[in-house]
């Protein structure tokens, strides 16, 4: 499999270049954090004029790596030795959290004016929110996710129609674009889950009730698009007879699935009353191969994986997304109707709605109404499945082909 750039990562570490900080690649494993740090970061980096002698690689999973796991000070001693002179080292640590007390080793290089750092880390052991912790707002966390459906069409000769629907089947985990063979790449997928994110989980937390969080796993993967809570699946497992199980392990087996970066939360926002609903909330796969095959592949529904796809868009375009809720008067009563996202970065807004066809005036009425009950200003857009070029109602409501939409990074601004 050809090298996929990642640019839009890239840019990022580029950015942050000799700030000061420890940069800190973080996200779900089997991404591709390894890759980002080398080749394409050190690629980079000998590009821009940096001799190799001054980039300090060390891959903490090697065998001959395996003996700085429990001794900090001589892994520190082997870093420091190949820093010859004051001109500028990039240190690259890949699976840092191997070695104990590495928070000590990286938060010493932060008092050292010519070393720059970056590192990787499992997301089992070393999550965004440890990095806040660890490093006290010394830690830059860069996340990564799979590959977005741009970046999946860089890496296949596939046409866009046919790489869209492997897209929402098999989703973007780099190593999976490599399995020809389709019952190969959906054991892969079923193995990846079970063995590297269910395990990672268990052990992390020493999770008592294995069983539980499986389950939970699946009422999540089976409910993409849909609203739950805890409360909810709390009280599924008290109808199936669960009577000891609390509904604080429901919550705590919730936010380590979120945690460990295989699901993300959106919350529900009043946007006449601007403010949010606590509950109940969507959640939303990091990648829909994962959740197809958290589900054996028998629950293919476009509709919700498509809506899956945009959320996913959204978050690694940089925004805050919410679900949004907008009350409207019909006759005597008040009645809910939802906007699937409502988008926000700095002062720009969008409110999105995901529909697989509107093909008919019934379902253009039914996706536009929603939009049409908010009040203020800001852009809306409707991104359908069907083959069309982009056009806007008589409202002002652009309505815009989901594969155009992912593909060109400024879509919003069409």
């Amino acid at each position: 499999m050809n090298l996929i750039p990642r640019d839009h990562y890239l840019n990022q570490l580029i950015s942050k270049r000799e700030n000061g900080l420890i940069k800190v690649i973080t996200g779900i494993r089997r991404c591709g954090k390894s890759t980002l740090l080398d080749p394409i970061l050190r690629n980079y980096l000998i590009g821009s004029g940096v001799s190799k002698d001054q980039i300090i690689k060390v891959e903490l999973d090697r065998v001959q790596n395996r003996k700085f796991h429990h001794d900090p000070d001589s892994f520190d001693a082997y870093i420091h030795s190949f820093i010859k002179n004051d001109g500028m080292y990039y240190v690259l640590l890949d699976e840092i959290q191997l070695v104990d007390d590495f928070e000590s080793v990286l938060n010493g290089f932060l008092y050292e004016r010519n070393v720059d750092v970056y590192v990787t880390g499992s997301n089992s052991k070393f999550l965004s929110s440890d990095v806040i912790t660890e490093f006290r707002g010394r830690g830059d966390p860069v996340y990564v996710s799979p590959l977005t459906f741009s970046e999946f069409c860089q890496a296949t000769s596939m046409d866009k129609r046919s790489a869209w629907k492997e897209y929402l089947m098999y989703g973007g985990m780099p190593f999976a674009l490599s399995i020809a063979d389709e019952s190969q790449k959906m054991e892969y997928l079923k193995n990846l889950f079970k063995v590297t994110y269910i395990k990672d989980i268990v052990e992390r937390y020493a999770i008592r009730r294995p069983d539980v969080m499986e389950t939970i796993v699946n009422i999540l993967a089976s409910s993409v698009g849909s609203l739950t809570n805890p409360q909810r699946i709390y009280d599924t497992f008290r109808s199936h007879g669960d009577k000891e199980l609390s509904l604080n392990t429901i919550n705590a087996y919730m936010k380590y699935i979120e945690d460990s970066f295989l699901v993300k939360k959106a919350q529900r926002y009043d946007i006449k009353g601007r403010k949010y609903i606590q509950t109940p909330q969507k959640y939303y796969f990091t990648d829909p191969g994962l959740r197809n095959a958290r589900l054996n592949f028998r629950q293919y529904e476009e509709t919700h994986l498509m809506e899956n796809a945009i959320f996913n868009e959204l978050i690694y375009r940089g925004y805050n997304v919410d679900i949004g809720v907008v009350e409207t008067r019909q006759g005597d009563e008040h009645v809910q109707t939802e906007v699937d996202f409502v988008c926000n970065q700095g002062y720009n807004r969008y409110y999105i709605q995901s529909a697989l066809t509107i093909a008919t005036m019934e379902k253009m009425r039914q996706e536009s109404r929603p939009l049409n009950n908010i009040q203020d200003s800001f852009k809306k857009i409707i991104v359908v499945a069907d083959d069309i070029p982009a056009w806007r109602t008589d409202d002002g409501i652009l309505v815009m082909n989901v594969i155009d939409f992912l593909l060109d990074e400024k879509s919003l601004q069409y």
